[in-house]
């Protein structure tokens, strides 16, 4: 058992590069695991820094000056969430609203249905209904309660989010302005010569950076594209519902399924079994087909190459230790092991080619 597990770290350890990119990626675990949530409005900077670089690259390919396209940048980025909060926010918050006014007279018709289930189908008991009744009853009574407290908590909270505000622009500018001083900086706490560290390093900060960029545009793309046939067809909550469904494609597969839950049980109680529920739900399954298909290879296509199981993989790896923000950067740490995986080896072939006799 000794001389097996001394060969593996032969095989695998006895390159100091090795070793120094598995010191590395355990402290930067660490940190993460340890002070995620003091680390939150770093993180968030981070992410809408590498959204916003691509602008900043192509302003300057076209001679405007670095620090000119990083505030004209950052200015029209906080300008035009500005606008976005103060036109769409009152306009998701009426139809949230509406929406829990309706919630009532949605689970009243939703009894009435089940409880007419035993007379179509005999096989299903009225005792069961009547279970099956109770138990959404009393989650619904919880789900109440953790909603009182949730706001009687927020107004702690609106101190939090402040700070943010102004922390997380501040940190974006500085980001966006000084990247290459911040990058050198951290290069000092790397070996001067390249390696495997500066290998993956490479190929994962040109990844995430394609990954968040794309990620976002097709948040944005697929809302868009929800929204437009639900308010043509007149279906309630639009907006609400195509926010939804933009914030769905965050957890990949996963999440297109779990919203066409929502869609269906609004349209089904709004029109019933009807010509438009049919309508609806083909147009909606159209966008998620196409976002599938077409969207996500034309921008993921140099990013995400790996099999379906390992992205839904990582996506409950991940966003069972980090909430939302893992599930969002699961298949950016899936690309990071997925990089060190495939330079690993060949730091090993490398290894074995010089004390190979010649």
């Amino acid at each position: 058992m000794i001389s097996v597990l001394r060969s593996w770290y032969e095989r695998y350890f006895s390159d100091p590069q090795a070793v120094i990119l598995a010191i590395l990626l355990f402290v930067g675990f660490s940190i993460i695991l340890l002070m995620g949530e003091i680390l939150t409005p770093v993180i968030a900077a981070v992410v809408i820094a590498y959204v916003l670089e691509g602008v900043v690259k192509k302003m300057q390919c076209c001679k405007i000056p670095h620090l000119v396209a990083v505030v004209s940048v950052v200015i029209t980025f906080l300008l035009s969430v500005l606008i976005i909060f103060l036109g769409l926010v009152p306009i998701f918050s009426r139809q949230l609203s509406q929406f829990f006014s309706e919630v009532p007279n949605m689970l009243t018709s939703g009894q009435q249905l089940l409880l007419t289930l035993p007379q179509k189908y005999p096989f299903i008991s009225e005792k069961q209904i009547q279970e099956i009744v109770a138990n959404v009853n009393t989650e619904l009574a919880t789900l109440g309660q953790k909603a009182v407290s949730i706001s009687l908590s927020s107004a702690v909270d609106m101190f939090t989010i402040l700070v943010y505000m102004v922390v997380v622009p501040l940190l974006v500018f500085f980001f966006l302005k000084d990247k290459e001083v911040i990058i050198n900086w951290l290069m000092r706490f790397l070996p001067a010569k390249e390696g495997l560290a500066h290998e993956v390093w490479r190929e994962v900060d040109k990844k995430i950076g394609m990954y968040i960029r794309g990620k976002v545009l097709e948040i944005l793309i697929v809302g868009f594209a929800t929204y437009l046939p639900l308010k043509i067809m007149g279906l309630n909550y639009a907006a609400l519902i195509s926010l939804l469904v933009g914030l769905s494609v965050i957890i990949p597969y996963v999440g297109a399924i779990a919203v066409t839950i929502p869609v269906a049980l609004i349209a089904y109680f709004q029109w019933g079994v009807s010509p438009e529920l049919f309508y609806l739900m083909a147009a909606y399954l159209t966008v998620q087909f196409l976002d599938g298909n077409l969207l996500v290879p034309l921008l993921f296509s140099e990013v995400v190459n790996m099999h379906p199981a390992a992205i839904i993989i990582a996506v409950l790896v991940f966003g069972g230790m980090w909430g939302v923000w893992g599930v969002f950067f699961a298949i950016p740490l899936a690309t990071l092991i997925q990089a060190v995986i495939n330079a690993w080896p060949d730091a090993t072939a490398r290894m074995e080619e010089v004390v190979e006799p010649q």
